[in-house]
């Protein structure tokens, strides 16, 4: 099994894949390796980028939310999902509000927001969702929902994340980019659905690759057997994997499948 975070990683700056990763993926698929698409994205914001990649053919698998969810592409069925207490969305929403962080969730295949803003603008852009403004978040978000997303200017955003996580310790809270902070449930991370992925398929973690370039794909990256890195890789990070292939803007996914899967 290959995994594949998407944003800087399997894409490249345009939010596309290129010529030389979709070949290399399209052939371990044929030589029997299940790949997966593991991402922070909302499910609905990962399906055209499977379906290109010919997955829903070849019966694989999305891990999205950072994990909160798995599905199987061809059924469109979700085998597995871990969805945030209500409770906890609420505490954060006003933990949000008073460090001056903004929140949006996910629901109905829009983003929900109380306000747009630069940060929010580049996750619809993202994504590709619509957003859907709400006069008060909480009363909207009346149910459980899989994950938030907390954004703000990087700076303020690192000099909260600590605080946040100390005031919510049974979250998950990680970073996907500088201005991205994912919350999902305590225990839901990348390798704890890979591991999920990896027991209901029979595959073991060394006989797993994960390639990722962020905080929220270290999980995974520890958990295979080979944890790649793309070049782009967060630099406090680099030393966390065994191998270093090219950016995402360099077929980096590409080199690394046909390096330790085609050759």
């Amino acid at each position: 099994m290959v995994v594949l975070d998407m944003d800087d990683t399997l894409l490249n700056d345009d939010h596309q894949i290129s010529v030389r990763n979709k070949k290399a993926i399209l052939k371990a698929q044929q030589k029997g390796v299940y790949v997966v698409l593991a991402s922070g994205r909302p499910t609905p914001a990962m399906i055209l980028y499977a379906q290109e990649l010919e997955l829903d053919i070849n019966d694989s698998y999305l891990l999205s939310y950072n994990g909160a969810q798995i599905l199987q592409v061809r059924s469109q069925k979700v085998i597995f999902e871990q969805n945030l207490d209500l409770n906890d969305v609420y505490q954060l929403t006003d933990y949000c509000k008073q460090y001056h962080v903004d929140i949006i969730t996910y629901l109905d295949h829009k983003i929900i927001s109380e306000k747009t803003s630069p940060y929010i603008e580049i996750e619809k852009s993202i994504t590709g969702m619509d957003l859907l403004i709400v006069p008060d978040f909480k009363e909207f978000v009346r149910q459980s929902v899989t994950k938030c997303l907390l954004l703000s200017e990087p700076s303020h955003l690192a000099s909260v994340t600590p605080t946040l996580q100390s005031l919510m310790p049974h979250l998950n809270i990680t970073t996907s980019k500088p201005f991205f902070l994912e919350v999902t449930q305590k225990g839901i991370d990348k390798a704890a659905s890979l591991a999920k992925l990896g027991f209901e398929l029979n595959i073991k973690p060394e006989e797993m690759i994960a390639v990722g370039n962020a905080s929220n794909d270290l999980s995974m990256i520890q958990f295979a057997g080979l944890g790649i890195w793309v070049d782009n890789v967060q630099p406090d990070l680099r030393d966390k994997a065994q191998v270093i292939v090219s950016s995402n803007n360099d077929d980096g996914v590409a080199e690394a499948i046909e390096k330790y899967i085609l050759d």
